[in-house]
């Protein structure tokens, strides 16, 4: 599919780079200065709807630069523009719903570096597409860098071709301890009440079963998620048969509040892990936030992560089926 839309123009942002043929990420600007208001944009994103979801695929990420979207409403009514589904966010970081369909980002402490992962990767069912909007750019730091998620299967493979194809048969074992409560001095300090949206611990746990998890209650309150097996690549629909690196092996291994092991126990060897921790790194995209942007990722296909920053920064998300 070439770049051909009247409605839009493309741009250039720093840290851009060309992955298999394709600049990521494509920045699309107004095509004249009297077309960046939020009216014109809407009306351009629903009239070339079905071009736009093929070029989120295709491209992996879409960033919306130079338009006037300023606040929250904007955002959603952005996100409503397209008609997708909306679908609930479980996992360890704080949010909060800010309107609609809009919620905050993780809003552990801006010191901390948030590690590269496919948004809700160990819930069975996990978003498409997710779209951020910066509100208030950080003063420094702060991008939300990605990786084509195919380009690390490759380079594991290149490195480790037994240690890969082991893992992916065996399947992989994860856990993570919530706290009783909310915590926003930690990345991960989302509380089991708020993660699964009851304070009742048997309804609690129907809801992990269904999402595919089971729970081990903890001493002071808390509990320990136990998920698995899970895959260690997945192929989907429509992305060129790429085998995605799809897993949070080196987010979760080794930590305090977090595991990865194969499935039947197995430890997965340090020099694996850090390794890949490398490639990740080095095939990693960012670049910086200016206010108004939205970015469109396709979830199944990169990772992203999020850089330490001074504040203020105010990102917002929305996750999409």
């Amino acid at each position: 599919m070439e770049f051909s839309c009247k409605d839009f123009k493309v741009g250039k942002c720093q840290g851009q780079k060309l992955v298999d043929g394709e600049t990521m990420p494509l920045v699309l600007q107004p095509p004249e200065a009297d077309k960046a208001d939020i009216e014109s944009l809407l009306l351009a994103l629903k009239t070339n709807k079905d071009w736009f979801e093929q070029l989120i695929i295709k491209t992996g990420a879409v960033l919306l630069r130079g338009f006037d979207v300023k606040n929250a409403q904007d955002f959603n009514d952005i996100v409503e523009a397209f008609g997708w589904d909306d679908i609930r966010y479980v996992g360890p970081a704080s949010r909060t719903h800010v309107y609609k369909r809009v919620w905050t980002a993780n809003e552990g402490p801006l010191s901390e570096f948030i590690y590269y992962h496919h948004e809700m990767v160990l819930i069975k069912e996990y978003p498409k597409i997710l779209l951020l909007f910066c509100e208030v750019p950080p003063p420094e730091g702060g991008q939300t860098p990605f990786v084509p998620s195919f380009r690390v299967t490759e380079r594991m493979l290149e490195e480790f071709p037994e240690a890969v194809e082991d893992m992916d048969a065996k399947g992989l074992k994860y856990t993570f301890t919530a706290l009783s409560k909310n915590d926003t001095s930690s990345m991960r300090g989302r509380g089991w009440e708020d993660a699964f949206g009851t304070s009742d611990r048997a309804e609690a746990g129907r809801r992990a079963k269904a999402l595919g998890m089971d729970l081990k209650w903890q001493p002071n309150g808390g509990v320990k998620a136990i998920l698995g097996p899970r895959s260690l690549t997945k192929v989907f629909d429509g992305r060129k048969g790429r085998r995605m690196w799809f897993n949070t092996v080196v987010g979760m291994h080794g930590k305090e509040l977090s595991s990865a092991l194969m499935a039947d126990g197995t430890e997965i060897p340090e020099k694996i892990v850090k390794r890949c921790e490398e490639i990740i790194e080095e095939e990693s995209i960012q670049f910086d936030w200016e206010k108004g942007d939205v970015l469109f990722f396709d979830n199944l296909a990169l990772l992203h992560g999020r850089k330490p920053a001074k504040p203020p920064r105010r990102v917002l998300v929305a996750t999409c089926k």
